[in-house]
């Protein structure tokens, strides 16, 4: 059963384009993934510095594979999550 994440991020409006860039970088690794089947980024039209990432895995396991790739760790855990000031995801099986 295919696995989706839907991720909600929030920067100050300051730090927008640097999320933007290491998000844009994440996407370009992420569809190279084996068990990756969709990952899409968007920036909230009316909400500066909000971010929707919506993705999709094969399976749980190829999320976890995910989260243990280098990139993830490089672009998400120490560049994305330092600048955010709000951050929430919701995991849900694909029906």
């Amino acid at each position: 059963m295919a696995y989706a994440v839907v991720a909600r991020y929030h920067c100050e409006p300051a730090d927008e384009a640097a999320v933007r860039a290491a998000l844009l970088k994440v996407r370009e690794h992420t569809r190279a993934e084996e068990a990756n089947l969709a990952y899409e980024v968007h920036a909230e039209a009316d909400r500066p510095g909000s971010f929707v990432l919506y993705e999709q895995y094969a399976d749980r396991a190829g999320f976890d594979a995910h989260k243990d790739a280098a990139h993830f760790q490089e672009l998400i855990v120490g560049t994305v999550w330092p600048l955010l000031t709000d951050r929430s995801v919701t995991f849900a099986d694909v029906l």
